[in-house]
């Protein structure tokens, strides 16, 4: 596990690199409420060094890629808290030097990777997980709502912008052409379902192989795979985004369980999975998503480990 300032690139070219786990998940374990519709960006300008201390305890736990706060940190999602476009700016911003805070407080060398998440995310609905908004919003819209967030934090020094949660084909066309204008390392996850048939498709139906095909010639795009997707379903969906791609395959399931975003609370029983299995299918860059905390990180770090040995 190479350490920055090599690329990510090169480092996934060398070996696998560990992830951290859910930030919100472990900021709300440690008592913040990440309940509002900016979950977790709230404390951007509320606790920032609750933030930190996040990031620190997952790099304790062997993780060597620090995700941002800024999942559901927008312009437009500040401004409905009553947050103006400047001091907007500057939290995304502020997000990248938490998070280098962090693997700093930890001893730790590694990357930042500046979280943007889905248009979904921004809605707060859980839609996230249904896609059921992209029927009619638009390519356009969607670039033109992703902009500005991926330009703040490329500027504010992030490593790697990580595309994550995606449901479906067109916020991925969207977010392609967004980061291949800008020029920056990014990686593509999408939040994805194995049916009966063990087929991995989009949380639209698309199939999976069909949308990760599209990065295929994006030189900028260092990764793409899965994430918030059922520990189950990662295997399939690694063996499919490593032929259907031809680049590193990144993995980050939650723990099993299910989101209810009507109760607002997480339900049914957990359990990350093997890590093993996953470096076998060819996943390159792995750790955990919601409800994984830096024990399971740990663990995941210790299955890398024993992969090299």
């Amino acid at each position: 596990m190479t350490p920055r300032p090599v690329a990510l690139s090169v480092a996934l070219a060398a070996g696998p690199v560990v992830l951290d786990g859910g930030l919100s998940t472990e900021l709300a374990s440690r008592g913040h409420d990440v309940t509002s519709a900016l979950w977790s960006a709230r404390l951007l300008r509320d606790a920032p060094q609750a933030i930190v201390d996040a990031h620190a305890a997952f790099a304790a736990a062997g993780a060597r890629v620090a995700t941002t706060a800024s999942y559901q940190a927008t312009l437009p999602g500040f401004a409905a808290a009553g947050i103006e476009a400047a001091e907007a700016a500057v939290l995304i911003g502020r997000s990248v030097r938490l998070a280098r805070d962090g693997l700093a407080a930890a001893g730790a060398e590694g990357w930042v990777a500046g979280s943007v998440g889905p248009y979904g995310a921004f809605l707060a609905d859980g839609s996230e997980y249904r896609g059921d908004y992209l029927p009619g919003t638009s390519v356009a819209a969607l670039r033109a709502f992703h902009r500005p967030r991926l330009e703040l934090l490329a500027a504010a020094g992030a490593d790697v912008l990580a595309c994550e949660t995606l449901p479906a084909a067109a916020e991925v066309e969207a977010l392609l052409a967004e980061v291949e204008a800008l020029g920056v390392p990014a990686w593509l996850s999408l939040t994805a379902v194995t049916g009966s048939d063990g087929v991995p498709r989009t949380r639209r139906g698309e199939l999976l192989a069909d949308v990760l095909a599209m990065a295929r010639d994006v030189p900028t795009v260092v990764a793409v795979g899965v994430n918030c997707t059922d520990p189950g379903g990662v295997v399939p969906a690694v063996e499919v985004a490593a032929a259907a791609s031809g680049k590193p395959v990144v993995a980050y399931p939650n723990s099993g369980e299910v989101w209810d975003a009507a109760g607002r609370r997480w339900t049914g029983p957990s359990g990350v999975g093997a890590v093993g299995d996953w470096l076998a299918a060819g996943a390159r860059l792995v750790g955990g998503c919601c409800r994984v905390r830096p024990g399971d990180v740990r663990t995941i770090a210790a299955g890398v480990r024993a992969s090299l040995r």
